[in-house]
Parts: C-alpha cells; sequence; structure tokens
C-alpha cells in the first residue's frame, strides 16, 4: 500500500461568495491509496474557517503512512474506526483517507460503492446549483448563464429578499436557500413567509451554529423546514438537532468521510429528519464520493466541481441536475491532471 499526496489548487468559474467569506482559488488535497494495480483516490478542501489546511492535512496522513500499511486489509469501517483517534482533530484529513479507502475498497472487490453498500439508485434525487452572495446583477448574469432545475441561493445581506424576488422573475425553477448563519429569529421568521411565496423549498443553517434556543424556535414556528448545517458537523449532532432542526446537511469533511456520514444519514432517516448532503467545492473526486450517497438522501448540492474552470478528475457526470455515475469500479473517479 503506498500513500501519495497531491496538493491542487482549484480556480472557480467566478468568485464565490457567501456571508462570511469569499474565493476565486479552492485549495484542494487528493489522497491516493495504492495498492497493486488498483488505486483509490479521495479529497478534502482547505478552509480556513474550520482550521484545516493542505500542510496541517498533509504532515498529519504522513505521520499515519505506517498505520495505514498495516491496516489496509480491513473493511472500511474498522479501518475507520483505528484512523480515528488519530485523525479526531483533523476531520478533513480523515475524509480523504476514507473516501480513498472506500473507494480501493470496492475497486478491489470489482464493484461501485453504492453496490458494495446494497443501495438502489433508480431514486436519487438531483443537485442544486449554487448561486454566491454578488450584486443583484451578477446574480441574475450567474442564473442565467447555467438554466438549471433547482438552485441553493447564498444569502446573508441585506437585500435578500430583494435578490430573491428578482431571481424569481428570471426562472420557475425551485430555490432553496442557506443564509450560513447570517440572520436573526425574527428575521427568519419573516423571510420565511415571503420566500415560501417565492418558491423557496427550505432554509439552510440561518442561525448561528449553537444557538439552540434560536433552532427551537424556529423548528415549532417557521414556515419553511429549516435544515442544519454548521449545527451539525458530526455524528453526535445529528441527536442535538433532532427536534430542532426538520433536516440535517452532512458534509464529508466535517465528519471524517463517508463512512461516518453514511452514519449519521441512516441515524438522521430513523429519526424521521430530511436528509442531506452539500460539497465544499471539491473536484469530481470528492462530488463523486458524494454521489454514492444520493439513494440515502432527500436533497444535495454536490455541484462543486460544476464550479470550477479547473476539474482535475473524471467520475460523475451532471446533466440538468441528474447525476450519472462513471462506468468505473469504486467512487468512479480517475485523475486527468
Amino acid at each position: 500500500m503506498q500513500l501519495i499526496l497531491r496538493p491542487y489548487e482549484l480556480k472557480l468559474e467566478h468568485t464565490f461568495r457567501i456571508s462570511r467569506e469569499a474565493r476565486d482559488v479552492q485549495e484542494s488535497l487528493v489522497v491516493e491509496l495504492k495498492d497493486g494495480e488498483f488505486s483509490g483516490y479521495g479529497e478534502a478542501t482547505a478552509n480556513p474557517y474550520y482550521g484545516a489546511t493542505i500542510e496541517k492535512m498533509s504532515a498529519d496522513l504522513t505521520a499515519l503512512e505506517s498505520l495505514i500499511k498495516a491496516n489496509a486489509t480491513l473493511e472500511p469501517s474498522s479501518f475507520w474506526q483505528i484512523m480515528y483517534p488519530k485523525l479526531k482533530d483533523n476531520m478533513f484529513a480523515l475524509c480523504a483517507l476514507d473516501l480513498a479507502y472506500n473507494d480501493l475498497y470496492a475497486r478491489k472487490k470489482g464493484v461501485k460503492l453504492y453496490e458494495y453498500w446494497g443501495l438502489d439508485i433508480n431514486k436519487n434525487p438531483i443537485t442544486d446549483y449554487t448561486i454566491g452572495i454578488d450584486t443583484i446583477e451578477k446574480m441574475v448574469s450567474k442564473l442565467k448563464e447555467k438554466p438549471w432545475p433547482l438552485y441553493k441561493i447564498k444569502l446573508g445581506t441585506k437585500e435578500d429578499i430583494a435578490i430573491i424576488k428578482e431571481l424569481r422573475k428570471h426562472t420557475d425553477a425551485v430555490f432553496r436557500v442557506d443564509a450560513n448563519c447570517g440572520w436573526s429569529v425574527d428575521e427568519t421568521l419573516k423571510n420565511a413567509v415571503v420566500l415560501k411565496e417565492l418558491g423557496v423549498e427550505f432554509i439552510e443553517q440561518p442561525l448561528k451554529a449553537d444557538d439552540w434556543g434560536g433552532h427551537k424556535t424556529l423548528f415549532l414556528k417557521s414556515v419553511l423546514p429549516i435544515i442544519a448545517d454548521e449545527s451539525c458537523m458530526v455524528e453526535e449532532d445529528v441527536m442535538k438537532c433532532h427536534n430542532h432542526f426538520h433536516g440535517v446537511n452532512v458534509k464529508l469533511t466535517k465528519c471524517g468521510g463517508l463512512t461516518s456520514g453514511k452514519r449519521m444519514l441512516e441515524k438522521a432517516r430513523k429519526l424521521g429528519m430530511k436528509t442531506m448532503v452539500g460539497c465544499m467545492t471539491e473536484s469530481s473526486v470528492g462530488i463523486s464520493a458524494i454521489a454514492h450517497l444520493l439513494p440515502l438522501l432527500d436533497f444535495v448540492d454536490m455541484d462543486g466541481a460544476i464550479l470550477l474552470s479547473n476539474d482535475i478528475a473524471d467520475g460523475i457526470t451532471i446533466t440538468d441536475g441528474v447525476i450519472i455515475y462513471s462506468e468505473l469500479n469504486g467512487t468512479g473517479v480517475k485523475l486527468i491532471a
């Protein structure tokens, strides 16, 4: 077993803005686990909000190389349990490693990952396309540039309602909105009434992550479903979000990969919550891994690779929101850069 680390700079087609940051380039680390003729690939992007850097991920993974090689025959969930204590303070690195190991394991079995899990892909949800915060004119331009049946609109400005009203003039597509912790309770309740009339499906993480009293109020009073993101980082957060949110958005980089993410989704479904997976502007390496969780999801935001001007891999393809799997086994990834 070889551990190969590949850092990349992923260039975005447009400046990507949310309520707390903006970027034109996304740093990313691709992990390759090579075992004879087979290679498995995983990815995690750098993120200053969560303290995830390429240098720290690379250093922490390199330090575990001998342990990785010593446990290369385990099934993925057992492998994850061995690695978790070593990487519990660097979940982004654990994610990249876990994705690569799941990919490699399924390839060696000669199956696609969803087949290894025994999942039925016939009722997969489609993915939204994200419009980042910008001037209203530029947001309209981005929408027109990418006709899509389902949009996720980043909000958290002083013009949020005006943005949605203007975008609605140009499309009949379903909207979802993500305030990235940028609203208050009263603002959310008032906005929800207007947004529902404008064809918005749900609101993602309007309040600060630790405002559990506020989350409870919205859970009880909002006319639109509220989906947790920043409040649902790791496995124990699913139970905390129960009866405080109507659903959870699981990010693989935050929870430590496919193995833990799958458990979180299964737990949320048992609790009667809506399930979603979101992306962190990964290339097709990370996005293709998400695709294998689709049968467990009500909603998905896996447009990361579409937002790039220089994707580094082939994998799944997306047409009008519909995800088509690669012919390759595992997660179906092939590096092209």
